[in-house]
């Protein structure tokens, strides 16, 4: 059996390889989708990618699906509950930032306002170096999202669900996944 080529960043691990191959880069679309994959790349801020893929399911639970009209009408005690939970990440700034995001969320189309920002001629990448931490088109996500009134949406943070979502295809030229959407 031959193995497949993959993005360098992708480690043995089952999570890296099942999201590498299943969901990264590939076009998703949805409010809720859109706003679950905006929430966890700002819980991620600052910690290791593998840590949110191994404690997703207990996000998803935690925050009800990331059901926007649910989340938006959490109050102080679902803060408390989910600042207790062990099974994601307890950072209170991350999670009335998720809050707010959701509320913030009620009064535009997230997808839409996203994906106004796609970029499907980015230059193909050939190795990691080639691949930016943020591009003008991140910092413009950004700078809409934070006018529209997301919280923890830098840059960085906005070009991570870029290449989350598939607004721009940062799998390497010799990654098998790359011509397959």
């Amino acid at each position: 059996m031959t193995e497949l080529t993959r993005c360098g960043w992708v480690s043995s691990a089952p999570e890296y390889i099942a999201y590498h191959d299943e969901e990264w880069g590939r076009p998703l679309t949805g409010d809720d989708l859109v706003f679950e994959r905006l929430a966890l790349e700002a819980f991620q801020s600052g910690l290791s990618w593998i840590t949110i893929l191994r404690k997703r399911e207990n996000f998803r639970a935690a925050f009800d699906g990331f059901s926007i009209p649910t989340v938006a009408a959490y109050g102080e005690a679902d803060v408390e509950r989910l600042l207790a939970d062990a099974g994601i990440v307890r950072n209170r700034a991350k999670i009335e930032a998720v809050v707010a995001n959701a509320r913030a969320a009620l009064d535009v189309s997230l997808s839409d306002l996203i994906w106004k920002h796609a970029d499907p001629g980015a230059p193909v990448p050939r190795t990691l170096a080639d691949v930016p931490a943020q591009t003008p088109g991140s910092k413009a996500l950004a700078k809409d999202l934070k006018a529209n009134g997301f919280r923890f949406v830098g840059p960085t943070t906005a070009y991570a669900l870029m290449q989350a979502i598939g607004l721009v295809n940062d799998h390497l030229e010799d990654c098998w996944v790359r011509g397959t959407y």
